[in-house]
């Protein structure tokens, strides 16, 4: 006897805040760090298109990263800042699916990115003089579109197989935004094991792209440790920290929301999560990039 299947048309978000100054004091915050996200991202994309001094293996990956960033944060704030706004708590079965495929799209893309980074600065530094040679334009362009249509694929699949599941447990997500493992909660307990399968799949990449991340990362350190210059070695680790300050964010975030077992999940927990993975990062990389950057600041 399988329980009622209801035919979903729309979902119900979580609701904020049960009164209306609390409503618009979250869309005031959320309107706040989306903006900061849509300007620090702007500056850099624009100063990186717009500075020929710029068009560098090393800037040509941080512009995919910021336009990332930018469609990672607009896939998510938007929706839910109009939620508090007009005090709904809906969303479309379409713009659920939309909000599900667009994440693991563009969050994918983005791990894909930063791995290819962390090449970029092993090359730079452990292999100077092969630079031009290894990281050539077409090499880059490569590398991205690689990253951009393995996103695209994953979240394809994910949509897909998350979306094909029958719902048995109402329609509300926990969540401002629609995340797979929320719509999992709400599936027939025997029809996810798929779904898991893939997740795992997508554990085992990303797990795979970490390790390639770290080895890169244990090479340039010993690359760097041999430079006996101090200023060369100022410059080595002002270009590796703030990459490996976004990706250890970026990655403790992610896993913590696959990994944490279901039982121990509170809705305050789940929601400070999904902020970290899916809000902080894009807002704040900007922030992280520039701030030691001395050609990123004067180009802007």
């Amino acid at each position: 006897q399988m329980p009622n299947i209801s035919s979903v048309s729309e979902f119900l978000l979580l609701a904020f805040a049960d009164t209306r100054e609390m409503q618009l004091l979250h869309f005031t915050l959320f309107l706040g760090i989306y903006l900061a996200a849509l300007l620090g991202n702007g500056l850099i994309l624009t100063a990186i298109a717009c500075d020929h001094r710029l068009h560098t293996p090393m800037y040509f990956f941080l512009l995919n990263l910021a336009l990332l960033d930018l469609g990672c944060i607009s896939t998510t704030l938007p929706k839910a800042m109009t939620n508090s706004l007009w005090d709904t708590r809906a969303i479309s079965y379409q713009g659920c699916a939309a909000q599900v495929f667009l994440l693991v799209f563009l969050i994918t893309a983005e791990f894909y990115v930063l791995t290819a980074m962390a090449y970029d600065r092993y090359v730079a530094i452990s292999k100077p003089l092969h630079y031009g040679s290894l990281l050539g334009s077409r090499a880059c362009a490569q590398m991205a579109a690689a990253a951009w249509s393995s996103g695209f694929l994953h979240g394809v699949l994910h949509t897909a197989s998350t979306f094909s599941l029958p719902l048995c447990h109402g329609n509300a997500v926990d969540q401002f935004f629609c995340e797979v493992p929320q719509i999992l909660k709400l599936s027939c307990s025997d029809a996810y094991l798929r779904e898991v399968g893939f997740i795992a799949f997508s554990f085992c990449l990303g797990a795979g792209c970490f390790v390639f991340i770290v080895l890169s990362y244990v090479q340039i350190f010993r690359a760097v440790l041999r430079i006996p210059a101090e200023q060369g070695l100022h410059k080595a680790f002002s270009t590796c920290l703030p990459h490996l300050v976004v990706v250890s964010l970026f990655v403790s975030t992610i896993v913590f929301a696959g990994v944490k077992p279901p039982a121990t999940s509170s809705l305050y927990l789940d929601f400070v999560v999904a902020v970290l993975y899916s809000v902080v990062p894009p807002a704040v990389n900007p922030l992280i990039y520039s701030m030691r950057n001395q050609k990123l600041k004067h180009a802007l």
